[in-house]
């Protein structure tokens, strides 16, 4: 399975989108300061998900997901 996901710095309040074929290794590799990005902004948690059967599908939905239809889209679904 592939994941298109959205975290939230518990910190900062916020969000990153990324895709995973692990999403939790992904989770730890942010928490753990392994991506330059969210580093200071740890601790992240695991704030949504979706499952998908391809990488390319997860991929195409984290750039929808930053696209200001998909910021439209995550705020009318209470997301974010």
């Amino acid at each position: 399975m592939h994941y298109a996901y959205i975290l939230r710095s518990e910190l900062s309040g916020k969000y990153y989108y990324g895709s995973s074929g692990d999403i939790q290794k992904r989770l730890a590799d942010h928490n753990k300061g392994r991506v330059k990005y969210t580093k200071p902004f740890r601790p992240w948690k695991l704030h949504y998900w979706e499952e998908f059967q391809t990488n390319s599908e997860a991929l195409r939905r984290e750039n929808f997901f930053k696209t200001i239809d998909g910021y439209r889209w995550l705020k009318s679904m209470n997301i974010t």
